[in-house]
């Protein structure tokens, strides 16, 4: 976990939410965004039409009912640990078609390196603690339930 400087504020998060609605991701970078920021990093892990050398037709994310309780301790706890602004964090739940974003992050910072830094462990933090699974379908007829973000 990054840890702040001494005499820096915690990040202020300006979204953690769960939902159903497709995620824009301009828009979660807006909320981030302001005249302190001097680098800004959006994230958005999108759905891909493959997985592991298989083609992949359709995806469905499950949550547990905790998710939003959550996903709202683990961006608030990585805020305040955190040596960067502003955090945003969305993650989709339900069918998510092909393309389209299953989890957006964005951070922003007084510089790059923060940034980048803050983005890449909020992301792999989510993916470990957030209570979702993934239901993949194959083309070849198989699925798969993967227990990640």
């Amino acid at each position: 976990m990054l840890h702040h400087n001494v005499g820096t504020m915690p990040a202020s998060v300006h979204l953690a939410a769960v939902t159903e609605s497709t995620i824009d991701a301009q828009a979660v970078k807006a909320l981030v965004s302001d005249a302190t920021t001097g680098a800004l990093v959006l994230f958005s892990g999108d759905v891909r039409n493959h997985d592991h050398g298989r083609v992949v037709i359709s995806l469905t994310y499950e949550g547990h009912p905790s998710a939003q309780e959550v996903l709202e301790t683990v961006v608030n706890d990585f805020a305040a640990e955190s040596n960067v602004t502003a955090i945003a964090a969305v993650h989709r739940i339900g069918e998510i078609p092909l393309g389209e974003a299953a989890l957006v992050v964005a951070v922003a910072s007084s510089h790059r390196g923060e940034a980048f830094a803050a983005a890449s462990a909020l992301v792999d933090l989510i993916k470990e603690k957030l209570p979702v699974w993934k239901h993949q379908f194959f083309a070849d007829g198989t699925d798969e339930w993967v227990n990640c973000a």
